[in-house]
């Protein structure tokens, strides 16, 4: 059985060696065995969500109760003493001072943006420390009342075991790369049963492509968690609504009102967490403890308002379904947006999305008293959604996510606006959002646009010089150092061709003072001295390859040849790699009326 499969995979790679292919995509075997180890990741990423569910559950029995439970409980259902809320929290920012500072650092924060420096900055290579001490540090973080969800710490978790499982194979960075955001995904779709908003999340934030080498494997793994949620976790959606919406054009435009509210809030809450993290910063102690300090104005939220404290699902359901209004709604998100953003700035280990949702819902519940309609829950949905879209920019992600938690499609067209409003609103208020503000804050930058490529759809033929200054491969070396490197050299470098136009190699000054030193008279033929394969090009291949190949090469020119009999065809250069970038300025900067006449660029 194993022989067949050889000779498959031979025949597959000559096919794609010798065969142009001018698909949309280079296929790769390589899809094959991602999806496969992918298949793991998934079921892994399920079962530490599972656990961390559970873990979460026994620090919450032991910290407000003393009760040896597994169950996964909110710190309001156990009904502790005042002194308690208090004092729980502090102790569980104590210990997570204690474990980021002599454990790993990397515990600290909510999980994607670390996932995120991984990717761009690490080579997608993580400890396994932190995949021991993130859902550890996470599970007393958020048990001894941390509002926090439960989702960032699975996700850095989930992508930490997709990173270490890559290590162990001998993959490319960019494969690694596709496993740790299959097993952060992975976690995502496991937390919230929602693999497609997971696998978007991948798309919009953490592979900066869109191939089928790394969405499919991603697509894989949450699919796989999400079929082994409902034997771990519970089924169905998280938060599910029967309500249909049947909107008119007023609902639509009360949704956009809604984007931009949310727009604002998500500005405000981004610039005051970074704000008392300066203010931490300024603080004459050690950062290990930040958390104690954030924890203690944890537990006074706690005592105001105790449902606050923990992940909060069921709060954001109640406020999904309105049974929390008027002044309630108010103290639940003052309390909420304060101890989040005091406890989050101090660098201790929690999710961002729980919170983020609570905080919408609850200002789409306050837009239900205000916006008539006889739809009331639509509110503290669309505010959900628009919440998470400005905050972390990902605007289509928060759409599905919205959908796939409730799993109610009927509100899909307000989505769309209230998202898309939210979004923008962010865009044009904040210079980044609270995921790469986090890393640009570390002297690292990140620009995540979907733009075209130029060098990777133009061909060298569209740019290569083809008018090229040729070396017969019948001159002598003496001969080639007073006719083309004396005084009037023009080129540093050129192509050597026979009789019939075929190139031997390519020559420069470097190579020519080497055949003069060995052979003093410079008598010999330069095409007894050429050797070797040179580094060549094809016309029809992508000026994206080409420039890979001279930055491997360490070459600044390579010459062009037909595939057939390797004659010269031309040669492009480091500076004809760089016209694609022309048009690319053309399009954002000339303007141009194309009926009545032509603008100026500007």
């Amino acid at each position: 059985m194993i022989a067949p499969v050889r000779l498959f995979l031979r025949i597959y790679e000559k096919w794609k060696r010798d065969t142009l292919y001018e698909g949309d995509f280079r296929p790769s075997i390589s899809i094959l065995k991602l999806s496969f180890i992918a298949l793991f990741i998934g079921g892994a990423a399920a079962v530490i969500a599972w656990m961390l569910y559970r873990l979460i559950g026994l620090v919450t029995h032991l910290a407000f109760a003393g009760q040896w439970n597994f169950d996964f409980v909110q710190p309001a259902d156990l009904h502790a003493p005042w002194w308690v809320i208090i004092l729980a929290p502090v102790v569980g920012g104590i210990i997570i001072g204690f474990m980021a500072r002599y454990g790993t650092e990397r515990i600290r924060g909510h999980g994607i943006p670390e996932a995120l420096e991984a990717i761009l900055f690490r080579r997608s290579k993580m400890m396994a420390k932190v995949a021991i001490l993130k859902p550890l540090s996470s599970a007393i973080a958020i048990g001894t009342g941390g509002p926090f969800g439960a989702e960032g710490p699975i996700i850095m978790t989930g992508g930490a075991v997709g990173s270490l499982i890559g290590q162990v194979f001998s993959l490319t960075s960019i494969e690694r790369r596709t496993l740790l955001v299959a097993g952060a995904c992975a976690g995502m779709s496991a937390t919230f049963a929602t693999p497609i908003a997971a696998t978007l999340v991948g798309v919009e934030m953490l592979l900066f492509e869109m191939r089928p080498r790394s969405t499919i494997p991603v697509a894989v793994a949450c699919f796989v968690a999400a079929v082994l949620r409902p034997f771990l976790i519970g089924p169905g959606p998280l938060f599910p609504i029967d309500t249909q919406f049947h909107l008119h054009v007023a609902e639509f435009g009360m949704a956009a009102v809604s984007g931009l509210m949310a727009g604002l809030l998500a500005t405000a809450v981004t610039f005051l967490v970074y704000k008392v993290e300066d203010g931490y910063r300024k603080l004459p102690i050690h950062w290990m403890w930040w958390p104690a300090i954030g924890a203690l104005v944890v537990g006074i939220g706690g005592v105001i308002d105790p449902q606050t404290l923990g992940v909060g699902y069921d709060v954001i359901y109640q406020l999904l379904t309105g049974k929390i209004v008027g002044t309630a709604i108010v103290t639940f998100m003052v309390v909420k947006a304060v101890i989040w953003i005091v406890y989050l700035s101090s660098g201790t280990s929690g999710g961002t999305l729980a919170p983020l949702l609570a905080l919408g819902a609850g200002l789409g519940g306050l837009e239900a008293m205000i916006f008539p309609g006889p739809y009331p829950l639509l509110w503290p949905l669309l505010g959900m959604g628009a919440m998470l879209a400005a905050v972390m920019r990902m605007p289509f992600t928060s759409i599905l996510f919205a959908l796939e938690l409730t799993g109610n499609a009927s509100m899909l067209p307000a989505l769309l606006i209230t998202c898309t409003t939210a979004y923008g609103a962010s865009v044009f208020l904040m210079k980044r959002s609270i995921l790469t503000e986090k890393i640009a804050r570390r002297g690292l930058n990140i620009f995540r646009p979907y733009t075209l490529n130029r060098l990777e759809y133009m061909t060298v033929k569209e740019v290569m010089t083809r008018e090229v200054v040729t070396v017969s491969a019948d001159m002598t070396v003496r001969g080639l150092a007073d006719g083309y490197f004396g005084s009037e050299q023009k080129y540093r470098a050129y192509p050597v061709v026979d009789a019939e136009g075929t190139l031997l190699g390519i020559v420069d000054r470097a190579r020519l003072r080497e055949w003069l030193e060995s052979d003093g008279s410079g008598g010999t033929r330069l095409a007894d001295l050429m050797s070797g394969d040179p580094v060549v090009a094809f016309p029809e291949e992508s000026c994206q390859s080409i420039a890979i190949r001279m930055a491997v090469e360490k070459r600044d020119r390579i010459p062009v040849v037909s595939r057939d009999d390797h004659r010269l065809l031309g040669i492009v250069t480091r500076y004809d790699l760089l016209t694609p970038y022309t048009q690319t300025h053309d399009e954002e900067h000339l303007r141009e009326r194309v009926f009545g006449g032509r603008g100026q660029a500007h």
